[in-house]
C-alpha cells in the first residue's frame, strides 16, 4: 500500500493506538504531514485514521475481529496491511501477536497495559494548560523509536534463520551449535532439537534447552543438582570441569569453552536415555 503525504487522525486526548500509528505511517513514509482534529475536512485527501469511518476506523460496527477473538484498533489495521513489507510476513504475523494486539485490546477493552500507560501519561493533567497537540508529538517519537526497535529486531530474527537452519541441518543427537549468539528460536520451533550451544555474549559458551512448543517448558532440562549451585558444586555433581553457571529454572548453563558446553548436554542425554 502507497501511504500518501497527507494524515488525519482524533484530537484531544490521545491513546497508545493513534499515536503508535502515526510512528507506523512516520516509519513508512518519513515526510508524511498528519493533522489532528474532530471532524474530517471534505476535501481531506490523504489517509484517515481512528476516526471518520474508513477502513483504518475501528469505532463502528460491525468491527473487524481477528480469528483470536482479539478486535482491530486502528494501529492493527495499518499494520495489516504495512506491517509486511517492512519484516516480511511471518514476522508481521508475530509482532502482531506479541506487541501489537496487546494494544489494540487495550484500546478496544480497557485492559491493563503498562505501555499503554506510559504512552497515555502523555497526556495534558485534568488541570494543565499543556496544548494536546503539543503533548501528542512528543509522544509520537517515543513511540516511533520502541517501534523502530521491534522492526529491527524482527529483521534480526530474519537475518538469524538462514544460520540457524543451517545449524540444525548439522545438529548432531539433537544438538545444534551456532557460530555465534543469534535469534534461534524462531528457526527451531516445532523441530525435533533440544540444545543450543553457542558462544556466550558474556564470554565462554553457553547451552539452552530448547522449549517444547505445546508445553512451553523446556524438552529436556538440566538436572535439579545443578539448578542455582555454586561452579565448584556443579562440577562435583556433574563430573565436568568448567560448568561455571546453571540457571535455578534450569534451562541454561554456561561454560569455559564448547566442549565442556557440549558435554554438559550430552550427560543430560545420556541421563534421559538419549544417548547411550
Amino acid at each position: 500500500m502507497k501511504i500518501p503525504a497527507k494524515g488525519f487522525t482524533h484530537g484531544g486526548k490521545f491513546h497508545a493506538d493513534d499515536v503508535f500509528s502515526t510512528a507506523l505511517l512516520q516509519i513508512v513514509r518519513p515526510d508524511i504531514q498528519v493533522t489532528r482534529g474532530f471532524v474530517v475536512p471534505d476535501d481531506f485527501d490523504g489517509i484517515v485514521y481512528d476516526v471518520g469511518g474508513g477502513m483504518f476506523d475501528h469505532h463502528q460496527e460491525p468491527r473487524e475481529t481477528r480469528p483470536n477473538g482479539v478486535p482491530y484498533a486502528a494501529f492493527g489495521l495499518l499494520w495489516q496491511v504495512l506491517g509486511a513489507q517492512l519484516v516480511g510476513e511471518h514476522q508481521a504475523r508475530l509482532l502482531d501477536e506479541n506487541f501489537i494486539q496487546p494494544l489494540d485490546l487495550n484500546d478496544n477493552t480497557g485492559e491493563q497495559n503498562s505501555l499503554a500507560d506510559a504512552i497515555g501519561s502523555f497526556n495534558p493533567l485534568w488541570d494543565s494548560k499543556d496544548d494536546p497537540d503539543e503533548c501528542f508529538w512528543r509522544a509520537v517519537p517515543v513511540a516511533k523509536k520502541i517501534l523502530e526497535n521491534e522492526i529491527a529486531a524482527a529483521n534480526a530474527v530474519n537475518r538469524a534463520d538462514d544460520t540457524v537452519r543451517r545449524a540444525y541441518a548439522n545438529m548432531k543427537d539433537g544438538i545444534v551449535v551456532l557460530p555465534a549468539y543469534m535469534p534461534w528460536k524462531n528457526g527451531l520451533y516445532k523441530t525435533d532439537a533440544l540444545f543450543v550451544v553457542y558462544p556466550s555474549q558474556r564470554g565462554g559458551w553457553s547451552a539452552q534447552c530448547v522449549t517444547d512448543h505445546k508445553t512451553k517448558r523446556p524438552k529436556l532440562p538440566f538436572p535439579q543438582s545443578w539448578a542455582g549451585q555454586p561452579q565448584e558444586v556443579i562440577e562435583q555433581k556433574s563430573g565436568i570441569p568448567g560448568i561455571s553457571f546453571c540457571h535455578a529454572s534450569r534451562f541454561l548453563i554456561t561454560a569455559k569453552d564448547k566442549e565442556t558446553a557440549l558435554a554438559a548436554c550430552r550427560q543430560v542425554l545420556k541421563n534421559n536415555g538419549r544417548l547411550a
